[in-house]
């Protein structure tokens, strides 16, 4: 619920309510509907100048509760299907690597590749120009990370 600028807030600890303090306008004029009417259960229910939010459109925990769960299971839902289709769009690596060992071509990974680049750029028997070389070549794949 939004509450008028300059106004306190302070959340209850006995009743768990937050509580929204209005401003003492004599006039009362530019108030909003919805301020006049927390200004007349304020005065009518608490007398101490701390107002309840009574939203008509707010929700019980346990009504919130609920609602979060039905989110989480239809999230679920979703996310299971999504991966069902990524599935039959796509194979698993392994089976392409294995059919590409077939056509005698060897396919790496990003990661396989960096490795043997660290594993040059550190080695004692590489060149200078080769470490260069390592290095660029690594910047691009960990820039594609």
């Amino acid at each position: 619920q939004a509450v008028p600028a300059g106004s306190h807030v302070r959340l209850n600890l006995q009743t768990g309510d937050r509580e929204a303090k209005l401003s003492d306008d004599e006039s009362g004029k530019g108030d909003t509907r919805e301020e006049r009417r927390r200004k007349r259960y304020r005065d009518a229910n608490m007398g101490c100048g701390w107002a309840v939010d009574v939203d008509s459109n707010s929700f019980t925990s346990e009504e919130l509760k609920k609602a979060l769960a039905k989110m989480k299971k239809s999230e679920k839902a979703e996310r299971k299907t999504h991966e069902e289709e990524v599935r039959k769009k796509f194979r698993p690596i392994e089976q392409l690597k294995e059919e590409f060992e077939k056509l005698n071509v060897k396919m790496e990974t990003d990661y396989e590749i960096m490795v043997k680049l660290i594993s040059k750029f550190n080695s004692s028997a590489s060149t200078l120009d080769e470490k260069v070389a390592a290095l660029y070549d690594l910047e691009y794949y960990v820039h594609q990370v």
